[in-house]
């Protein structure tokens, strides 16, 4: 009997982290993590022996902490949000909300390449101009004072790799993945609508009432993968039309160019 195959969200879900892997996959700092703890703005971990071990739940309330210190609110404002936050709610039910709407939509683990490396891999004869679009686009970015690149899905680096060994040009494939980014990001934030638009039902200071919370983390894993299937479908079918198209365009212009010599000849 085949076991099934595991799906992307069981991957994110079912992941466990040590103080330093989590850390480094939310771009944070042990010490912050720790400090976090004793603050009681982040869950402790499960112990195991001498061991702690965190999960997807942690990286989201973590990666949630992050976002709101990037806007502005201090520790202590966090604190009391995340508070009046549990205040009433089943904290396993809340953690599960939370972490289906701040959870990662990938299971990639960002990549590190020094700046020798990311030349060896796309060749002497990428330009600055190219290095800069890349990190424009998050493709790339900068650590280190420059000296080393973090890669946030090498699965897509992988894939520029093996399109520019094909004979794409590098400046083409970064123009085409900007063109996407800008419609992909538009579907995304069509589909955010939706679930702000059920949420915000509830008043948009007021947290779902608890019988509603585990019903909407549901809801929002659910629609992780049929997002992904509605976008790989649509890429598929907007290719193929294009492509039908050229390369008819092409068979019509060879048969005409055909018929004119025939009737030349004639």
């Amino acid at each position: 009997m085949t076991d099934a195959p595991i799906s992307k969200n069981d991957a994110i879900t079912n992941t466990e982290y040590s103080i330093d892997e989590l850390a480094r996959v939310a771009g944070a700092t042990v010490r912050n993590v720790r400090a976090y703890q004793d603050r009681g703005i982040l869950p402790p971990p499960e112990r195991r022996g001498r061991n702690g071990i965190y999960t997807h739940t942690h990286l989201a309330r973590l990666r949630m902490i992050g976002q709101l210190l990037g806007r502005g609110y201090s520790i202590a404002n966090i604190g009391e949000l995340i508070g009046s936050w549990e205040q009433g709610q089943d904290l396993s039910q809340l953690l599960g909300l939370e972490s289906a709407i701040t959870s990662p939509w990938s299971d990639e683990t960002p990549a590190y390449y020094d700046a020798m490396e990311l030349l060896t891999i796309f060749g002497k004869n990428i330009t600055q101009e190219e290095i800069i679009q890349a990190n424009t686009l998050g493709i790339i970015e900068f650590v280190d004072e420059g000296t080393r690149f973090r890669v946030p899905s090498p699965r897509l680096l992988h894939v520029g790799i093996q399109l520019v060994s094909l004979g794409l040009p590098l400046t083409e494939l970064l123009n085409i993945i900007a063109g996407m980014r800008d419609n992909v990001e538009r579907v995304a934030n069509m589909f955010v609508e939706v679930i702000t638009r059920i949420i915000d039902t509830y008043g948009k200071q007021n947290m779902p009432p608890r019988e509603e919370t585990a019903h909407l983390a549901e809801m929002i894993w659910k629609m992780r993968p049929l997002a992904d299937v509605a976008v790989d479908a649509e890429v598929a079918r907007a290719m193929e039309k294009a492509i039908n198209k050229y390369f008819g365009e092409r068979l019509d212009a060879i048969m005409e160019h055909l018929k004119n010599k025939e009737t030349t000849s004639s």
